[in-house]
């Protein structure tokens, strides 16, 4: 009974922690968001910088492996957004610009791999769009694939998380290059957590305060 109890209480403890921590974000929003946003008609949305670490390195870790994983989440979450917004595209006051096409354009003006090298302003003028949109994702793995599942069968999905992370919004105007808004969402990374799955629950968090929305 004793030992049922302590489980029990470890877990209620573990249970409070993830709420706390999946609720913390914030929002902010400049005092020009208002009047920009109105003559907005086009939006582009960057690759999101990713960064993955590990409390733990693993044995097996191959930093060129790692690298283009960080390159293949970045598009991930740029793809993972547009489908997000193409969905609900009734619901938002702009268009956003096919991230294929993003992409190309980027390519071809020689811009990313330089994303951070330039203003926003210049990435807009290269895109031709009224503003942009861009992110950052940052997850550090603090625990093994394998123990979360485990910890999920023994506890039926309590607690089952492999690591945290955080994940950042920004909307920067394409004529000034300012920033107008800005969503910042702190989050735990489940063991079957997609891009589509991450920017889902950020996207149910923002729909109150995103600028775009009608």
């Amino acid at each position: 009974m004793k030992k049922a109890f302590l489980i029990l209480v470890l877990i209620s403890t573990n249970l409070l922690a993830f709420a706390q921590y999946e609720n913390a974000k914030q929002v902010f929003g400049s005092p020009k968001l208002k009047n920009a946003v109105a003559s907005h008609k086009l939006v582009a949305i960057l690759p999101f910088a990713s960064k993955i670490s590990f409390k733990k390195q693993p044995k097996d870790f191959d930093a060129e492996a790692h690298i283009q994983k960080e390159i293949a989440m970045a598009t991930s979450i740029q793809s993972s957004m547009y489908t997000f917004l193409l969905r609900k595209s009734n619901s938002y006051s702009v268009e956003f610009q096919d991230v294929e096409k993003t992409n190309i354009l980027l390519k071809k003006a020689g811009l990313i791999n330089k994303l951070d090298e330039v203003t926003k302003d210049e990435l807009a003028a290269a895109l031709g769009v009224d503003a942009v949109i861009s992110g950052k994702f940052e997850t550090e793995q603090t625990r093994s694939e394998a123990g979360a599942i485990v910890t999920t069968v023994l506890f039926g999905g309590l607690g089952s998380k492999t690591g945290s992370g955080s994940l950042t919004m920004v909307i920067n105007d394409g004529k000034t290059g300012d920033m107008l808004w800005r969503f910042y969402k702190a989050m735990n990374d489940g063991v079957f957590t997609s891009s589509d799955e991450l920017i889902d629950r950020m996207m149910r968090k923002v729909s109150r305060n995103f600028p775009y929305s009608k």
